[in-house]
């Protein structure tokens, strides 16, 4: 379970905001590199020093019921923050933060925004059926690869990290690199963002409530990778090119990963 949200946050930055911004350059608000990105950098250093609990207090690397109880505590102020900013928001600000966050945005994303409304029951039925799609895709290629990599003898900490990561991921990939063909980039922000956060704070902290954690394979340098993704992000967002991901740095981040992977092909147990 770690393995597969440690995996999955990875990816989604490294992979989804990199192939998004090589696509088309992704422009980042301000709100968001003030108040989005660091809670997913916050996330990321909770999970790491929860991960350092043998050096802290000699204990085993676990998360606890306590630690879990803490993480649903940093998930109910996030989405406290959430619902206070949606209800702050003046009229049109949605529209405005669309429009900054294609950054780039040219004459295709005009002009698909000026088509005119698909009709609600056809945008149902394309939504139901694209997430269905989506879901049964995902849980096939998870089956097949964790059955290559099984037989392969890889672990379930490996397998967690990568392939089941970059499966369940999928649905983001998809939705982001659509988004970007489209001339919307800034859509994968908020589907990162979000996905990176719920993962940590409610999933993680919902699930070791119930029952405490063993980070098994999961070392440090797998939470130390997440956490520095993370900086990335945010840094990404603010230099080089004022408020925006260029196709450079996003190359940049997929290479992170690609490096990544390297290390933990080249480190499997004998």
């Amino acid at each position: 379970a770690i393995g597969n949200i440690v995996g999955s946050n990875i990816f989604n930055i490294l992979v989804i905001v990199g192939l998004t911004a090589m696509i088309k350059p992704i422009g980042v608000t301000q709100g968001i590199l003030i108040n989005e990105i660091p809670l997913v950098i916050l996330s990321s250093v909770v999970l790491l020093v929860m991960g350092c609990s043998p050096w802290l207090d000699g204990g085993p690397m676990t998360i606890t019921r306590v630690d879990g109880i803490l993480l649903l505590i940093f998930f109910v102020i996030f989405m406290r923050y959430t619902i206070s900013s949606a209800r702050k928001a003046p009229e049109g600000q949605a529209t405005e933060v669309a429009a900054s966050g294609a950054g780039t945005a040219t004459g295709e994303s005009a002009e698909a925004t000026a088509k005119a409304p698909m009709p609600m029951w056809k945008a149902i039925l394309i939504t139901l059926g694209g997430l269905v799609g989506l879901i049964v895709g995902g849980q096939w290629f998870v089956d097949g690869a964790s059955g290559i990599a099984r037989g392969l003898g890889w672990s379930e900490g490996l397998i967690g990290l990568t392939i089941l990561a970059a499966g369940t991921s999928l649905p983001e990939l998809a939705t982001s690199i659509v988004a970007a063909t489209k001339g919307f980039p800034g859509m994968c922000l908020g589907n990162v963002i979000g996905s990176n956060i719920f993962n940590i704070f409610l999933v993680l902290g919902a699930t070791a409530t119930i029952t405490p954690l063993s980070f098994g394979g999961i070392g440090l340098t797998d939470l130390g990778v997440l956490t520095v993704a993370s900086l990335l992000f945010w840094l990404f967002g603010w230099f080089y090119k004022r408020r925006t991901i260029t196709r450079a740095e996003g190359a940049l981040m997929l290479a992170c990963y690609v490096a990544y992977i390297i290390y933990l092909y080249l480190n499997l147990p004998s």
